[in-house]
């Protein structure tokens, strides 16, 4: 007879606007949960302003003064995420799984590839056509044409996971993007889903979306708190 195995459980929490550093404290907490035995968690949430800096990310990519930061209200935060620097910011939808990928899905870059089918899945059920770059350069991120729609970077320790993707939803972040070579990439620009469509959906509906095609991408259930 074969054995069914059900579908684990992972708790989504829509956290609504919060500044970086509240975000990433939430994180730390819940990848401790899921080490010890607890339950995942996805995080879907939009930032204050902030530029964040990832693991092969280096100060000159920021290309506002200090001053100016300071003066438009960004942060600036090193993190241990994969990927150089980006943008977080109002119109915008972070996602942050906190997963256990032991012992059946120990493999970095299945997990990226899932995270961007999840998104790709997401984005075309509003109307938006975005793919992988076939550039090496531009890994772990989607593309419509040439300007990029959403960006992925990740932290895994002892297999969870921390970190994941921002997708631009309204043109609000579009201005915030002068400041910072996204991802390092110098030769494509960037866009957002009420670019291509001509209006802009709800952050929330965006983030129910997500969270179903998430579910199915990593035959999760989930579970909204």
């Amino acid at each position: 007879m074969e054995t069914v195995v059900a579908a684990r459980s992972v708790r989504m929490r829509w956290l609504g606007r919060l500044p970086c550093a509240e975000a990433f404290a939430l994180q730390r907490r819940a990848a401790e949960e899921v080490k010890s035995g607890g339950d995942e968690t996805l995080f879907l949430l939009e930032h204050e302003p902030v530029f964040t800096l990832g693991r092969n990310a280096v100060r000159a990519d920021v290309l506002f003064a200090p001053a100016r930061c300071a003066e438009l209200g960004i942060d600036v935060v090193e993190t241990d995420r994969g990927g150089k620097v980006t943008y977080h910011g109002p119109g915008q939808l972070v996602g942050y799984p906190i997963l256990n990928l032991h012992p059946d899905r120990r493999d970095v870059k299945r997990y990226v590839t899932d995270l961007e089918e999840a998104l790709i899945r997401t984005l075309a059920g509003f109307g938006v056509r975005a793919s992988r770059s076939p550039r090496k350069e531009r890994v772990s991120s989607l593309w419509v044409g040439n300007d990029k729609i959403a960006a992925i970077g990740i932290h895994i320790s002892r297999w969870v996971t921390t970190h994941g993707f921002a997708v631009n939803v309204t043109d609000e972040p579009l201005a915030y993007f002068s400041g910072i070579v996204p991802c390092g990439i110098t030769d494509g620009g960037v866009t957002t889903m009420e670019r291509v469509l001509g209006r802009a959906p709800q952050l929330t509906q965006v983030s129910e979306a997500f969270a179903e095609h998430f579910a199915g991408v990593f035959g999760r259930e989930i579970i909204r708190t």
